[in-house]
């Protein structure tokens, strides 16, 4: 294992020589400069592990070396070093960031055991950095549902495959996690993650969006764009809300998956792509099939292996252990959420809720509940206040306004209101249900499933 180096910094010579001298006999490789332009010089051609610094320096001293050290992001330990200290020299150094400040003539077992203490927390570091490097930097899916078994199992057995993936599920369960870990866990990992959200680019710009164009392909197309097919190239292209995309764009990227090659808006060059692409949707394909609003050939391209993210109100179990978590995360991020904890009352509230918004709605209730709590433990009967179940019953679409922030939880949690009272000024008939609010009944079918209405 090479020794560490160590850039001693006096514009005295006979100070670099003692230095250079006690270091030596300890095994360090020393290297030597006399100002700070040759401090740099150094640097731009070798790798240092720690620096011995004076302060009273010709030129530049050490304070401004080291004040320049952390503009330049180098991050190794600086012992500074100076026979002029004093207390309010001392901390204004380590206010700099150096890591100790030694008197001269500097005791050598002071010195040695300095430089000792600084290396190791170096080491220490630096090591830490590069696990947390391996580390994956996607969250982890949480759950001990059968149905969050079987999708880990699931994207555990596809992940190294170049398979396409169809995830499909409500708003907000958490598609584009199980996108992120596909990826991760493939053998693409290193390569790029690229999302598209197709519900959100306009028809028009829709091919541009993808494939890219060429300067001057049309109107304010100023220079050349690479799209999301090229920047994904080598990695996963995920096409989310797949099921919004105009038919046009349906026929364009069939084609690009057909051929595994793009052209560029206002080009003619056919460009070859290395793309696994993963597709995520919350509609019924097979619906917007049967009405002529989705290719059928395109959706068996995608759907070569199909996972289904159920709703939060269908895998309960997880509620509790998904609260804790996201309370976690927050206190992490936050000293304010520091220490506060869920009653069992509690946890066994926001278990008997529906959540239509899913784990969007749920973490945006934690955080309100964590905000809100009072002392340390957060109550059921916070829970009952502050979720919607109470509305639900009584009350009607200013208590959503008043709950829900994102616009897609609250179209879902409106439709699901309008819905239910529908129903009941029916009687529960889902024909005549139907006909009066002017969809068909088998559509009727389909949203009370995905919204879990029942009687």
């Amino acid at each position: 294992m090479a020794q560490p180096t160590v850039l001693v910094t006096d514009d005295e010579k006979s100070i670099r020589n003692s230095l250079r001298d006690i270091l030596e006999f300890e095994d360090y490789t020393v290297l030597e400069a006399e100002n700070g332009k040759q401090v740099f010089e150094v640097l731009g051609e070798k790798t240092v592990d720690l620096m011995l610094l004076d302060i009273k320096m010709k030129g530049m001293d050490g304070m401004e070396i080291l004040s320049k050290l952390k503009e330049n992001n180098y991050h190794f330990p600086v012992i500074m070093i100076s026979g002029h200290g004093n207390i309010e020299v001392a901390v204004e150094a380590t206010k700099k960031g150096a890591f100790d400040f030694i008197e001269k003539p500097p005791d050598l077992n002071r010195l040695l055991v300095s430089v000792r203490n600084a290396l190791d927390q170096y080491r220490l570091s630096e090591e830490n950095k590069t696990m947390k490097s391996r580390l994956p930097k996607v969250p982890e899916i949480i759950g001990q549902s059968d149905a969050i078994k079987k999708i880990k199992k699931t994207i555990d057995k596809v992940a190294r495959t170049n398979s396409r993936v169809m995830v499909t599920g409500e708003n907000g369960t958490g598609k584009e996690l199980v996108a992120r870990w596909i990826h991760e866990k493939s053998n693409r990992s290193n390569g790029p993650f690229v999302e598209v959200n197709c519900a959100a680019i306009p028809a028009d710009l829709f091919e541009s969006e993808l494939f890219g164009h060429e300067k001057g392909a049309f109107t304010g197309a100023s220079s050349q764009r690479i799209g999301k097919f090229e920047q994904a190239d080598g990695g996963t292209l995920f096409l989310d809300e797949v099921g919004d995309m105009s038919p046009d764009a349906q026929a364009k990227v069939l084609r690009a998956l057909q051929e595994n090659v793009i052209t560029r808006v206002g080009g003619s060059k056919k460009i070859s792509v290395d793309v696994r692409v993963i597709a995520a949707t919350n509609k019924e394909l097979l619906n917007e099939i049967e009405e002529g609003n989705f290719r059928e050939d395109l959706y068996h391209r995608l759907n070569v292996i199909p996972i289904n993210v159920p709703p939060l109100r269908k895998r309960r179990k997880d509620i509790p252990l998904l609260a804790k978590n996201w309370l976690n995360q927050l206190a992490e991020k936050d000293i304010m959420f520091s220490g506060i904890s869920f009653s069992k009352g509690a946890l066994e509230a926001l278990t008997k809720e529906d959540w239509s918004g899913n784990v969007r709605e749920l973490q945006n209730a934690i955080e309100r509940l964590g905000l809100l709590a009072d002392g340390t433990e957060i109550s059921k009967e916070k829970v009952q206040n502050l979720t919607l179940s109470g509305h639900k019953k009584s009350g009607g679409i200013d208590d959503l306004v008043e709950e829900i922030n994102k616009f897609k939880d609250f179209k879902e949690s409106a439709e699901r209101l309008f819905l239910f009272r529908k129903l009941e000024e029916h009687d529960w008939n889902i024909s005549q249900t139907a006909k009066s609010i002017g969809i068909q009944r088998s559509h009727m079918y389909n949203k009370m499933k995905k919204y879990d209405i029942q009687r």
